[in-house]
This record gives C-alpha cells, structure tokens and sequence, in this order.
C-alpha cells in the first residue's frame, strides 16, 4: 500500500469510495470536478494523489531525507485569504508525518514580503494562492520557467469562483497554464451547487470538459434544520420585528452547546446581535466574538484561531465564514433572518459537524413571522435538493482585457497563439474576431478615443508581431491594480493611538458629524474626525447609537427557495392550516394563515392574488407574486411605468420577497383586462429602459468595469483614490466614450451587467411569462391583510419619518388591525 494512503487510513480512517476515485482519477492524469457536502474530505481526495505519485517514484523511503526539496508540483487556488491558511496547514500534515521533501507556502495579501520576494526566486512544491496572487505570478517574465514542473491545480470552493470575475479571471490563468503545461490535471471541488455539469465544463473549458470526469461524494450527510419559535405569533409581520424577540431562546441555546457560529445576512445585523448577546450575558465576555469583512484582519485571525481551539462559545458572524474554513469544535450554527437560498443554508449548517460522519445542525432565528415558511421552505428543498445553480459570465471584456497587459508583462505573446489560448476557456470560447481585435486595440492605444493619450498604450507590438508591456511604470502600476475584486471605497476605523478596528463604508461615514455615536467592531464609538480616508474615534458611554449599513443587506429569495414557499403556501391552500402533520413552523403561522383567508385568500401556485384596499395614503394594490425581491422590483418598476404611460397618475412601488404594492392617489380601476395587458412580455426591454434610469445605473456599473480593465487607478497603498474621485474619472470616461465612441464594447458590458445582475432581466421574463398564464384573484379588502401589512410597513420605513418613529406608527396599526381581527 502506497504509504500515502497508510498515513491517511491511520489518521483520519477507511476511505470513502468517492476518495478512491478521486485519487485513481488523478493518478491517470484525468481533469474533473469533485462534487461532495461540507465536512466529508474533499481536500485529502484532491492532494494526496500527488504525494502518492512521488511516493511511487520514489519507493525507497529510507532516500527521502537526502532528497533535494521538490519543485512546483501542485497550485492550490482558493477564494479567500483566511481559508489560504487553513488550508496550507491541512496540506502539511501528511507531509510532516512522512518526512517527504515537499514545501507547502501560501502566497496572498497577507504573506510578507520577506516571503513573496523568496518565491519569486522559487516556488514551493505546492502552493496555495488567490485567483488575483496567481495573475500577478503571471505578470513576472519568467512565469513560464516557473511553473514547467507543475502537475496539478487545484481549484477550492469553485461554486463560490464560477459565477463571477474572479472565476473569469481565474479560467485565463489556467488557460495560460494549459499553454505551457499541456498535460496538467486540473480538478475543481465544489459543494452546494446545482448545475454541477456546467461548473465543470466552466472550470475545464472547451478543450478538456468533454473528457473531464465528474466524481460525486456521498449525499447522505446528515443535516438538522430546526426553526425557533415565538411563543405568541404576530398575525401581522414586518420586517425585524421577531428577530431580538427571540434572544432569550438564541441565548438558551447557546448555553447548552459547546460552541456556535451565528450567521447573520449582513454586518448590520451581526452587529446588532453581538451587541444584544453582550448586553444580556455580560458574564460571556470574552466567550463571545464578531467576525465579519470590515474588522481588521489581525482580529479576524484572531477569532478564527479562537475557534479552531474551542475558546469560543459563539462567534457572530456573516458570510465572512461561509466558507469550508475546518472549525471542527463548532457543534451547531444559528442563521439569524431567511437564508434566502437554499444552498447557503446548506453550505452554512456544513460549519458545524465539519467531519465525516458527524451531523450538521443549523437552527433558524425568523426576524418576521414570513421567514418562518422560509425555513420551513428550506428545509423541502434540502430534502429534495432542489439547490441553486451558479451561472458563469461570458465574455467580461474587462478581465480580458486586464489579462492582456498581464501576459504582456509576463514574458509576452503573439495575437493568433493568445486568441487560440483565450477561446480555450468557456468565458471566451464564443469570442468573436471583432471582440479580439477591439480588445487588442485597447490595450495597445486605449481604442480609439483615447489613442493620443500615451499612457493608455499600455501594450506594444515589436517587429516579430510579439506583444509586450509598454514600460516599467505601466508593469508596476498595472501590478498593483491587478484583480477584479471591486467595492465602495472603504474608510479605515482607527483609536487615536493608531490601533485599527476595520473599515465601514464611506457613504455610511458621509452621514456623520464629529461627536455623532455608532456601533462598530462590538464597540460603541464616537466620531472624532475623518481626514484622509480614516475615521478617528473614542470609545463612548451610553445606549443610543447608530449601526453602520453596508451594501448587499437586500438579497433576494432564489428561484429554488421561492418555488418551495410557494409549494407550502399551496399546501396551506388545499389543507388549511390545521392539518395534523404540518411542520412546526406551519403551524405556528396557522393564526397568520387563517386571518389571510378570513379576510382575503393565501396566495399560491397557478393563481396571482390581487388585493385592493383604501386608507388615508391613497388607494392601495397589492399583488402576490411570490418570486423574490428582485424580480419584485423588475415587475413593480415595469407596471407603475405602464400604469403611467396610459394616464398621468403617480405610482410608488414598494416590494418585498412575498409581493409588491402599488399605491396611488387616484382609483386605477383596473379590470382583469387591463391586467392581462399590463402584465405580458412584449416590449419588456424597451419599456423597462424608459422606466428606469438605466443611463446612470449603467454609469455605476462602468465605474468597476473601467478600474478592472485599467482605466482609472485606485492609488498606491495607503493613499487610496477617494469613492467620490473614482466615480468622476469614470463617468467622465463614460461621457467620452458615449459621445465620440459609442460603439465602444465597454459600454455595452455595463448595459448588459445592468440588465442581467441588477435587473435579473432573465428571470424577470420567466415571471412573466408564468404570470401570463396565471389565474387572476382580485380581493377587495377592507382593511390591510396579513400578508399586505408588511409591505404597507416597508413603504413607511422607506418614507424616513421623523415626526413619529416608524416603529411607533407601524405598532398603532398593528394594534387597530388586531382590533378589527377580534384580538
């Protein structure tokens, strides 16, 4: 037996008959996707077998401590820093145990100089890295010598790289990689994914997808979906409300397990509840922590080095730990509000029972009484994984072209052999000759608008056709601008005494004056000053303070999650909501449900409610579509600008994941119709762009595309370029470029991310044409439903009250809605 495998059955046991496949694969040279849940070995199946192999070459074992340190044998590409880490020590323990002559670094952010200016020398026999670490790799000139031994990649986490840039830009650097080592095994591991074929055929691209082998893990880890409950369940929900009603229960549970990771979906919300936790059991401090993206990294290491240990009792935390870091002391996670998806929960509970064998347990905490079906939704299509799919970008001109200077750098090439090495991978495999030669152009002389500025001549061509990189200054600026990873730009925390607490938000840091109180970092702070991108602060006194907001808190409920909460609400439909096995979470919504059937209908499958009712506000539509928020947004924006176009009226539109309201000054007087011809796909784009500002979402998204393809810089290393200067240097670059080069393929890149990521285009039109063969169900009602309340209350918290606290006025009405229900 190869004693690679005799250290693996000694220290971690009999492998899994996914394993042996993985390793016999690799060892055949083969390419593929390893596909298995959370917590069952995937790393052991994708590294041994290149240990295996030396080991066979090199059967006398009393040789190996005379053996000369081996080169580059195997790139680990993983998606986040702090699971570089966790990795490289993953990688080292069979290699320790054996004494093999192997080195094992990590090369991101993070790394020292000392440490990167010794690999630039020479690279360690495996090497864990980042999608953005690997291009600047390729941007030193002697790339290629570098990486003639390697004999494997290794790509961490793929469903989390695929469906974005940075999976984009990771597809060209193994397209380079192919090019100099046309025998490289390149394997993906993935978990929580549903279109695991087309994941691979991204990951292989054109040229090895149709003999990559596609190795599925065992699907029977046990996973635990339980909901807490309230002890008196609101009939009328609003966004929130439940959720720090149930911290005695959160703060039960914590105190009989060992320990817990709690995930909230924003930083907002972590903050809030480390802050609650604290303030209820001061007597954990110290057993308690807040992890997320905007605390300094040093605090964060810190935390994740407590949880590998089983220091903490809980950690607080978001998506800033989704990923497969092993914390094997976790015994169970909490998801604070709608996981929203049903692969997030999945990937979520994986956190805990982070072993073979052992079970995963996630317990959901509703912030309103409808995320109660959410988990309940969840846990259906769990069960029947039914999980989302991840779909990977086509031909992002602004990777490619930040790749071109990248392989100019990097020893250079010719524009027939990197056209052929560009369509090797699946972004670029429908590449046209004209999108070739316009991304050539760019980076050879800015395209045509910018051809008399010379330092947007990034790239020149010599005499034998061969492209290089322009100057030393282009190469070193183009070096530190490397990557796709893009954000609002971010303001330092720091204490007077120079110690730093993270970053929050510059829009958030805009809004306060010096003395101004906020949460941050489980510290409560005062603003001092802000000069030059650092927020100065004390520690503060006192209870009222503000919560810093930070981008993305809005996502929406899938596709997957969305059908399963319909599939519940049908059930309610044809049962009622006193059926006898029912879930506990239907029946402690039953109060809910039955008060919406009383007073209108619950809305389903097959059917679109429709409610009318009229207040004081004006007069009050309400429509049930049941497709997430986003496609809510889409649709609400499409009818009050259809609504508009047949007569002058004012329309404001207000949604959340369950439906949308339309609220007007006048009675549309709408019949089934007008509803019909409102409701249909024709025109779809056209009007869609007429409703909305698309010219100015178009100017945000072209800002990210122009500093990814090399337009604007972002700074040196602590001198940041301010939010505020990178958006006027790039809408000026958009105001150029639509007046003087409208063809300019860049602009069309923002219109269609507009389109497809921040309007969901695609799943929009699908809505529509479900809802075209819809039977309609108009209500009118009295009075606010159940399910219209908590619309009715999204539109008053978006009004910013300031005579009357929003939730002041939305607890009056629930108290004369309770009144007029009989309670």
């Amino acid at each position: 037996m190869n004693p690679v495998e005799s250290w693996f059955r000694d220290a971690v046991g009999e492998p899994f008959a996914f394993q042996r496949d993985a390793w016999a694969s690799q060892l055949a040279g083969e390419s593929g996707l390893l596909h298995a849940p959370t917590g069952m070995g995937k790393t052991y199946s994708a590294w041994l077998p290149s240990l295996m192999r030396w080991c066979d070459g090199h059967p006398e074992q009393s040789t190996w401590q005379d053996k000369q340190t081996e080169p580059i044998r195997v790139l680990w590409i993983t998606p986040l820093r702090a699971l570089a880490t966790d990795t490289e020590e993953n990688l080292k323990k069979p290699i320790g145990a054996l004494g093999l002559p192997w080195t094992v670094e990590r090369r991101t952010g993070d790394v020292s100089a000392t440490v990167k200016a010794r690999q630039k020398k020479r690279l360690p026999s495996a090497l864990v890295t980042t999608p953005e670490s690997l291009s600047v790799l390729l941007s030193y000139a002697d790339a290629r010598q570098k990486f003639r031994g390697l004999q494997t990649v290794i790509v961490d986490e793929w469903h989390e790289l695929m469906s974005t840039k940075r999976g984009t830009q990771t597809e060209l650097g193994l397209a380079r990689l192919r090019t100099w080592n046309p025998e490289l095994s390149v394997w993906g591991l993935s978990a929580t994914l549903g279109n695991l074929p087309e994941a691979m055929d991204t990951l292989l691209g054109p040229g090895l997808a149709p003999t990559g082998q596609l190795i599925h893990g065992p699907d029977h880890k046990q996973i635990e979906i339980t909901t807490l409950l309230p002890d008196d369940m609101d009939r009328f929900p609003w966004a929130g409300h439940l959720g720090i009603t149930l911290l005695p229960q959160v703060l039960a549970v914590l105190e009989n397990a060992g320990s817990t990771l709690l995930f909230t979906n924003t930083r907002s919300q972590a903050e809030i509840w480390f802050n609650e936790i604290i303030a209820k059991r001061p007597d954990w401090i110290g057993e308690v922590a807040l992890h997320h993206g905007s605390i300094d990294r040093k605090s964060r290491q810190a935390v994740e080095d407590l949880l590998r240990q089983g220091g903490l009792r809980c950690c607080v935390c978001t998506s800033s730990l989704d990923l497969g870091v092993d914390f094997s002391p976790v015994e169970q996670v909490i998801q604070v509000a709608s996981p929203k998806g049903v692969a997030r929960l999945l990937q979520r509970a994986g956190r805990s029972g982070h072993q073979p064998g052992k079970v995963s347990r996630v317990i959901g905490v509703p912030t309103n009484a409808l995320e109660i079906i959410d988990f309940a939704a969840a846990r259906d299509a769990a069960a029947a994984r039914r999980i989302e799919s991840r779909r990977p970008l086509d031909r992002p001109l602004d990777v490619l072209a930040q790749h071109l200077v990248t392989c100019a750098m990097g020893g250079g090439f010719t524009s027939g052999d990197m056209l052929a090495e560009v369509r090797s991978s699946h972004a670029y495999r429908n590449l046209t000759d004209q999108e070739w030669e316009w991304c050539l152009d760019f980076v050879r002389r800015g395209g045509e608008t910018l051809k008399v500025y010379p330092q947007y001549a990034r790239v020149v061509e010599d005499d034998d056709g061969r492209f290089g990189v322009a100057s030393n200054k282009i190469a070193r600026n183009h070096r530190l601008g490397i990557g796709t990873i893009t954000s609002d730009a971010a303001i330092a925390v720091k204490f007077a005494n120079g110690k730093k607490l993270g970053t929050v938000e510059e829009g958030f840091v805009g809004f306060l004056k010096p003395g101004d109180k906020f949460v941050f970092a489980g510290h409560l702070l005062q603003l001092v000053r802000v000069r030059a991108m650092v927020a100065t602060v004390k520690k503060a006194k006192g209870k009222k303070a503000q919560v810093p907001r930070w981008q993305g808190g809005r996502t929406p409920l899938s596709t997957q999650l969305a059908d399963a909460v319909r599939a519940r609400l049908d059930d309610i439909r044809q049962r009622g909501s006193s059926a006898d096995d029912l879930p506990p979470e239907m029946r402690a919504v039953a109060p809910l449900l039955e008060l919406q059937t009383q007073w209108s209908v619950v809305p389903g499958s097959g059917k679109l409610l429709i409610e009318t009712t009229t207040s004081r506000d004006g007069h009050h539509t309400f429509l049930y579509p049941l497709q997430g928020r986003l496609v809510h947004e889409g649709l609400g924006t499409l009818l009050a600008h259809r609504l508009t176009r047949e007569a002058p009226r004012a329309v404001t539109v207000t949604v959340n994941d369950y439906g949308i309201e339309l609220l007007s000054p006048e009675d549309p007087e709408l019949t089934e119709a007008d509803w019909r011809r409102l409701l249909h796909r024709d025109d779809l784009l056209e009007h869609l762009l007429e409703a909305l500002n698309t010219s100015q979402l178009a100017r945000r998204a072209f800002r990210d595309i122009a500093r990814v393809a090399g337009l604007i810089q972002t700074g040196y290393p602590g001198q940041q370029v301010t939010n505020r200067h990178l958006q006027a240097s790039s809408e000026l670059f958009f105001d150029v470029f639509t007046d003087f080069d409208p063809d300019n393929l860049l602009l069309d890149q923002a219109r269609r991310e507009v389109l497809e990521q921040q309007l969901e285009v695609t799943r929009l039109t699908a809505a529509l044409k479900e809802l075209e063969q819809m039977r309609l169900e108009p209500r009118q009602t009295e009075r606010l439903t159940p399910m219209a309340f908590p619309l009715w209350a999204e539109r008053l918290r978006e009004q910013h009250l300031t005579s009357q606290s929003w939730q002041d006025q939305v607890g009056k009405m629930v108290m004369r809605l309770e009144a007029a229900a009989g309670r």
